[in-house]
């Protein structure tokens, strides 16, 4: 397919890369947002939000428009440089922003593709809304497989004008217009755990954090099972989420210095939210290459295989592979998963012992030495 607004035979790739020869850089609800905007057919001068834009296709299609990227994973930012630099694109990055700021300048044309979350899809709207212009129109793509009529709901709380496309290859787009005033809404969500009998508080976070109204299975499965010694006081914690396993840890060792890393800034504000900078450090990256190698004495994970509808171990396997690098001598690596996941023939690649900790009929919490 062709787009005679837009540059051809552009080459976009997935970061980090796939070995699954089937998972594309983009999909058809990509191609058929660029092909709506060239029935439109823009003149220059229009400006661009794009959200949730996972490896930069739309992007780098849209280059030529400076548009305002609006990145909530370090990986995103990184596969929009990665993409526009194979393609001698030009992009800056003061075109970088997070959903926690108002985008630098209004947009007249936003651009998504809808979020598994569907917390996360109005809250990209409501921030879109709140940058976008009055004339404005937002263009939202889905696999029609994923339709759910919230989809509409949510999109007429913030615009008077929703229409649904035909489908294409699949795909559908929302095509949003005329903005409302923007409703009352509060996008931190808060529920209740207890880390023991004796003691609960209050977990918050933002949307599209893992796991929402509560705290997941396997991680509640660690943190009853699994306590620190009293001498690892260096502690990583991968794939941080929402810090539940971090606070776990600091209420069990205050004088343990936690490191929070996680590739999602809406996991990382949300730890904040939860977690004392007292003795943490906060880490928004998708790789571990902001800790010191043979720093940590325990690095704890229940590590990401899902992303959005994808289902990919590639990235927990690359974290193991870096976290081995972390650890001093005989520092210790703990994780839960899934019991289908299998990742202990994984971690033996990497640690000189690796075995089951503890298990239960559907998770397995693995404990791995330097």
């Amino acid at each position: 397919m062709t787009h005679s607004s837009f540059p051809e035979n552009l080459t976009i790739r997935r970061y980090p890369d796939t070995s699954n020869k089937s998972l594309r850089a983009w999909n058809a609800g990509d191609e058929y947002i660029l092909e709506h905007l060239d029935e439109m057919d823009l003149a220059t001068g229009k400006s661009f939000a794009i959200y949730n834009d996972r490896f930069g296709y739309l992007s780098c299609h849209l280059a030529a428009f400076e548009p305002q990227c609006v990145v909530h994973r370090k990986s995103q930012e990184k596969s929009v440089l990665m993409n526009s630099q194979l393609n001698n694109l030009t992009f800056e990055q003061g075109q970088f922003t997070t959903p926690f700021n108002s985008l630098p300048q209004t947009a007249d044309i936003g651009l998504m593709q809808i979020p598994k979350s569907l917390d996360l899809f109005r809250y990209f709207l409501h921030k879109l809304s709140e940058s976008i212009t009055d004339d404005g129109i937002a263009l939202c793509a889905f696999m029609t497989k994923y339709f759910t009529p919230a989809l509409l709901e949510i999109a007429d709380d913030y615009f008077e004008d929703v229409e649904q496309s035909l489908a294409k290859k699949k795909s559908r787009i929302l095509i949003l217009g005329k903005k409302k005033p923007l409703p009352d809404a509060s996008f931190i969500e808060s529920f209740s755990y207890s880390f023991d009998s004796d003691y609960t508080e209050n977990i918050k976070q933002y949307p599209g954090v893992f796991s929402s109204g509560q705290v997941d299975y396997a991680t509640q499965f660690l943190l009853e099972t699994f306590s620190p010694d009293s001498n690892e006081l260096q502690i990583a914690d991968v794939g941080s989420g929402n810090g539940v396993i971090s606070r776990a840890m600091q209420i069990q060792n205050p004088d343990a210095c936690l490191h929070l890393i996680d590739d999602s800034v809406l996991a990382i504000e949300s730890s904040k939210l939860n977690i004392s900078d007292k003795n943490a450090d906060f880490h928004w990256t998708d790789t571990l290459e902001d800790l010191e190698d043979q720093s940590i004495d325990l690095a704890l994970s229940n590590p990401p295989f899902h992303f959005g509808h994808e289902t990919n171990i590639e990235i927990s396997v690359s974290l193991f592979r870096e976290t081995a690098g972390l650890l001093k001598p005989g520092g210790r690596f703990v994780c839960v998963a899934n019991k289908h996941l299998g990742y202990l023939s994984h971690l033996k690649k990497f640690f000189r012992s690796a075995g089951v900790l503890a298990q239960n009929k559907k998770f397995v919490i693995y404990e791995c030495k330097k």
